[in-house]
């Protein structure tokens, strides 16, 4: 968490236990908590009422997913098809298929190139099938596995010129890349806080006032009556504040992890020639780098560095620990031997050019001795 963040939300603790600061009360204490809490809004370039604050970007996902479908099915029952990246975060991923195996829903999963970019083109290919039939698009702003960024703005515009409302994950992006609700055109996003210094346990689906969306809670009512329940206001405080320092801060932070994880890649690929970097070369988030290591198993590459202070993650960290490749990579054409040997190496606002001194003293060894023990491991 940012210091400042931190301090927020041991400050709110106390002002929210002592003067019953419940956001969405109508007495004084209840109008300041609301205050704080609307700040996320101005970070983000979008209306206070247009935030529906969520415990997780996980919920966030699966509100804006289920929550959508439901209602253009429900205002019309022809409307049962999703399109969906192929290279989506589980947190969507998941959500689809669960309406697809439940609910009805047909899906369309959406082709990436071999960056992991989504063209408008296959889009508006898909759409033009049959436009009518179409509840909603949802597709990632910033790819958390192979960084590849998307082109958000031409996508949102393709559904908009059928009258389709457009989700996009943008956990990844906010306070790496410039997100700006208003100007992308997206009609709903997706945030949660612990990915740009802000609390765990808290995150936000920015909701456009007139996109429909069915609750997945009943009760208070609060939110629009789009997600009920007493709001944890601390840890949106402190959301509220990390989201506006990421803003602030976001072109210099963009600058300096940019030059670090070039650092990082140009070391790598001198130290190793035969490493494969995954995703897009240009537009992709400045803080990762991913990277293939062929003939090794990229959960030995995880343990060996882990061994000696190195953390990084074989794939996206809710699905790690599973034994099978990639679905991003997958999807990008990767073949699946090389998929089990990636590795995804994150920068964050703490990084320092140490981090890289201290993985390029580590990494060549461990790729060799990985390499030794894989065909034992396959066997």
């Amino acid at each position: 968490m940012l210091p400042e963040a931190a301090a927020t939300v041991t400050d709110q603790v106390t002002v929210a236990v002592s003067a019953a600061g419940n956001a969405s009360s109508l007495h004084a204490a209840g109008r300041r908590a609301r205050r704080v809490v609307e700040e996320l809004a101005a970070a983000l370039g979008a209306r206070p009422s247009e935030i529906v604050f969520c415990a997780s970007g996980t919920e966030s996902d699966n509100l804006a997913v289920k929550g959508i479908w439901w209602a253009r099915r429900a205002a019309d029952p022809r409307r049962t098809r999703i399109l969906a990246s192929a290279v989506e975060h589980h947190a969507v991923l998941d959500a689809v298929e669960w309406l697809a195996t439940h609910e009805g829903a047909t899906v369309d999963w959406l082709q990436v190139d071999a960056e992991g970019r989504l063209h408008p083109e296959v889009l508006r290919e898909a759409i033009a099938r049959d436009p009518s039939d179409v509840a909603l698009v949802t597709v990632m702003w910033a790819n958390n596995e192979v960084g590849t960024v998307q082109p958000v703005r031409e996508l949102a515009q393709a559904a908009h010129e059928h009258g389709i409302p457009f989700h996009s994950d943008a956990v990844q992006a906010i306070g790496q890349l410039p997100v700006d609700v208003a100007v992308s055109g997206v009609d709903a996003l997706t945030l949660t806080g612990h990915k740009f210094g802000g609390p765990l346990g808290v995150g936000a689906l920015v909701l456009g006032r007139d996109v429909a969306c069915v609750p997945l809670l009943h009760g208070g009512g609060q939110e629009r009556d789009v997600r009920s329940g007493t709001l944890d206001t601390p840890a949106v405080a402190g959301l509220a504040v990390a989201a506006t320092l990421a803003v602030e801060r976001q072109a210099q932070l963009h600058s300096r992890l940019s030059a670090l994880r070039d650092d990082l890649v140009n070391r790598v690929c001198r130290a190793l020639p035969d490493a494969v970097l995954n995703g897009a070369r240009l537009d992709r988030l400045p803080g990762n780098a991913h990277f293939s290591f062929p003939g090794c198993e990229g959960d030995s590459l995880l343990l060996l560095l882990d061994a000696r202070g190195v953390e990084v993650s074989t794939g996206s960290a809710c699905s790690s620990g599973v034994a099978r490749p990639s679905h991003v990579l997958l999807a990008m054409g990767v073949a699946e031997d090389e998929a089990r040997s990636s590795l995804r190496f994150s920068l964050g606002h703490t990084s320092t050019t140490a981090d890289v001194d201290a993985l390029l003293a580590a990494l060549p060894a461990v790729v060799e001795r990985a390499r030794r023990a894989a065909p034992a491991l396959r066997r």
